[in-house]
């Protein structure tokens, strides 16, 4: 028995909202391999009657947990995943990334971010700002960011299958003039993102905002993660983007590395 089964052992049954728990083993249905999930498919997964689980899911709707998915689905929300940044900034992948997120911010003076794959976009579990007097404030720990925007989701949109073929199937949201929202070009371009091994962006999801993002891998291979640094498109040009390139590529797979890539 572990400690967290020996802590729930120990909880009195009179202090137990049971609908409480009923809640969070709906909740707990979603997967990403399964994020829209029918009333049948609620009922069958957690044992309950349809009648439980309906009323289940329509307070979460009203908490703002769950909505409404394509066709008689639910699906989860942002919330979750925000909460949930809270704990995964925990996790060993963070401690392994913030010397990294400081050495880049450091050097370069920008905002170096650690963002992982959420459901609904890439989730910034963690990052380190740097010493430039003008700063982009707009993302910080928590937010989720869609995966065709921006540096970092769009890596790992590029290196993704499952995310692929899920999220290009959506009618995609332009965020400024230079959001690809095109399926046919934003293939090409993430296609490009995997031969060169990093994504550059320039203004697609912030006016004046550019960021350069890298993956990092776990030992399965599989994407886990991606470095990235952001702050004033100005400062993204020329040499110092090449700098920039070179740095955030190296510190990935040094990342990469230390996760057993």
């Amino acid at each position: 028995m572990t400690a967290d089964d020996q802590g729930a052992a120990a909880v009195d049954p009179k202090n137990l909202v049971v609908s409480v728990l009923k809640a969070c083993q709906l909740m707990e249905c979603f997967t990403r391999e399964k994020p829209n999930l029918t009333l049948t498919d609620l009922t069958a997964a957690t044992g309950m009657n349809k009648t439980t689980v309906h009323r289940l899911a329509s307070t979460l709707i009203r908490a703002g947990w769950l909505t409404r998915g394509d066709g008689a689905t639910y699906r989860l929300t942002m919330r979750p995943f925000r909460v949930g940044a809270v704990a995964l900034a925990e996790l060993s992948l963070r401690g392994e990334a913030v010397p990294f997120l400081r050495g880049l911010a450091d050097r370069f003076g920008d905002t170096a971010y650690l963002m992982i794959p959420g459901q609904e976009g890439a989730v910034c579990v963690d990052m380190v700002q740097g010493n430039n007097p003008v700063r982009v404030n707009t993302v910080g720990v928590g937010t989720v960011l869609p995966y065709h925007t921006a540096a970092g989701p769009v890596v790992m949109l590029a290196f993704s299958a499952e995310l692929r073929e899920r999220w290009l199937a959506r009618t995609l949201d332009q965020y400024t003039s230079n959001t690809l929202v095109d399926a046919q070009t934003l293939t090409d371009h993430l296609d490009k993102v995997v031969r060169d091994g990093y994504a550059i962006s320039e203004e697609d999801y912030l006016y004046g905002v550019g960021a350069v993002a890298a993956p990092v891998f776990d030992a399965q291979d599989e994407i886990a993660a991606t470095l990235s640094l952001g702050g004033v498109n100005d400062g993204f040009r020329g040499s110092r983007l090449l700098e920039i390139i070179e740095a955030v590529t190296s510190s990935a797979r040094e990342l990469s590395a230390r996760l057993g890539h």
